[in-house]
C-alpha cells in the first residue's frame, strides 16, 4: 500500500515479515508490524497515518512502554529530588501495577480504567484519600514520560474528593491524661510535640546538633516544606525545662553506655525513638480517648498560640506551615472557643443600659444634648 498523492509512505515485505514505512516532520522511519500477512502491515500505517493526521505520531516507542518503566521514572525522579516519601510511592505503585499488570502497555491506560481501579481499591476498604493518592502518583509517572517525549500524552484522570481534616484537640487536661499512660522514654516526645505543634517526623529526627543549648534556640534544616525553621524554646519554661531534662538523660547514658547519643529523644540505650504508634493506641484507650492522633498536637498548638495572642505569621514560622491555606486548615476553632465568644456578648448585652441624654431648648430654638 501507498499514498501515491502525499507520498506518506508504504508496505514491503522482508524475510517474511511485512514493513511499513512512511515520513514524519522530514525523518524517514521504518517499522516492523510482527506479522507475515500483510493486512497486518496495512492496518499499522493506516494507523499511523491517522495519529500523523492529528499531529501526533506515537510510533513503535511509545507502545513498547509499560507502567513498570512510568513506575521506574517515577522512582528516579523521587531519588533525585532527595524526597523522603520514596518506600511509600513505591507501596502505592505496587497496587496500581497489581491491578493493571506489570507489562500493561500505558497506552491501554484509559480514564474508563482508572475510574474502575479507583472503585476497585474502594471496595477492597481503602480509604478516599489513599485511591487519590496512588491515581496521583500513577498520573506524576505519566506526566514524566510525556515530558521525556516516551508518551505522545496521558489520559484523563478522575477527580476523587476527599474530605479528611480532622478537628481533634488536646484540652491540656486532656493531654495529660495520655501522657501519663505512655512509656517513659515517649513521654518527652508527646510534651516536646504539645508545646511545639511540630511533626512527628520532626520531633523524632531532632538531633542535639541542631540544639543550641546557650542561646536556648533549636534550629533545623530539614523540614517538610524544605525550609529552615528557627524555635527559641527558652522563651517557654516548661520546654526549656523539658529541653534541660532530655540533655542530662543523655549525658547520664553516655556515661554509663560509654556511647554518644546524637538524638533529643531516645530509647534507655541510647537508640533513637524511631516510632511510638503501639504505646500511643494503648496510651489513649487507657486515657479513654480513642482515634485521638499525635498530629492533632498541631492543631492544639496553633489553636493555643492563637488564643494567647501570637500573631498568625509567628504561628507559621514556629511550627512549619509555609501557606496561609494550609495553616487555615488546622486553626480549627472548636466548641469552647464559641462558647466563649458568645459568653463575651452576653457579657457586652448584660451591662447596664447608659442614661438617655438631657434635652434642653436653646434660646435659638434648638435642641442640644447634654
Amino acid at each position: 500500500m501507498r499514498d501515491a498523492r502525499r507520498g506518506l509512505g508504504g508496505v514491503y515485505q522482508r524475510g517474511g515479515v511485512w514493513w511499513v514505512r512512511y515520513s514524519y516532520r522530514g525523518a524517514k522511519k521504518r517499522e516492523t508490524s510482527g506479522s507475515t500477512n500483510r493486512a497486518d502491515a496495512v492496518r499499522l500505517l493506516k494507523k499511523r497515518l491517522a495519529e500523523m493526521g492529528q499531529g501526533r505520531l506515537v510510533g513503535p516507542d511509545p507502545e513498547r512502554v509499560t507502567l513498570t518503566d512510568l513506575k521506574a521514572m517515577l522512582l528516579d525522579d523521587y531519588a533525585l529530588k532527595g524526597n523522603r516519601s520514596v518506600p511509600r510511592a513505591e507501596q502505592c505503585m505496587t497496587h496500581v501495577l497489581g491491578y493493571f499488570g506489570d507489562v500493561s502497555r500505558a497506552l491501554d491506560v484509559t480514564t474508563d480504567r482508572l475510574v474502575g481501579y479507583a472503585k476497585a481499591r474502594q471496595e477492597e476498604g481503602a480509604a478516599p484519600a489513599t485511591a487519590k493518592n496512588e491515581l496521583a502518583l500513577l498520573k506524576r509517572g505519566f506526566n514524566l514520560a510525556v515530558r521525556a517525549e516516551r508518551l505522545p500524552q496521558r489520559p484523563a484522570f478522575p477527580v476523587i474528593r476527599v474530605d479528611n481534616r480532622r478537628t481533634g484537640f488536646f484540652e491540656e487536661a486532656e493531654f495529660r491524661g495520655v501522657h501519663a499512660h505512655l512509656p517513659e522514654d515517649v513521654q518527652p516526645v508527646a510534651e516536646f510535640l504539645f508545646w511545639t505543634g511540630w511533626r512527628k517526623r520532626e520531633a523524632l529526627g531532632l538531633e542535639w546538633r541542631n540544639v543550641d543549648l546557650k542561646v536556648g534556640v533549636i534550629r533545623i534544616e530539614w523540614s517538610k516544606n524544605r525550609e529552615s525553621r528557627t524555635f527559641p524554646y527558652r522563651t517557654l519554661p516548661a520546654l526549656a525545662d523539658l529541653i534541660e531534662r532530655q540533655r542530662m538523660r543523655a549525658d547520664a547514658i553516655q556515661q554509663a553506655h560509654g556511647l554518644i547519643v546524637t538524638h533529643v529523644f531516645t530509647r534507655a540505650d541510647g537508640r533513637p525513638v524511631r516510632d511510638f504508634r503501639k504505646a500511643w493506641l494503648r496510651a489513649c484507650q487507657e486515657a479513654a480517648l480513642p482515634h485521638r492522633l499525635a498530629h492533632d498536637f498541631r492543631r492544639t498548638a496553633a489553636r493555643n498560640m492563637s488564643r494567647a495572642g501570637v500573631p498568625e505569621c509567628v504561628i507559621m514560622a514556629l511550627c512549619g506551615w509555609k501557606t496561609r491555606s494550609v495553616f487555615d486548615r488546622y486553626r480549627i476553632v472548636n466548641e469552647q472557643d464559641l462558647a466563649d465568644g458568645l459568653a463575651k456578648l452576653a457579657d457586652r448585652v448584660s451591662e447596664p443600659a447608659t442614661a438617655a441624654p438631657k434635652v434642653v431648648p436653646l434660646r435659638t430654638g434648638t435642641v442640644r444634648a447634654q
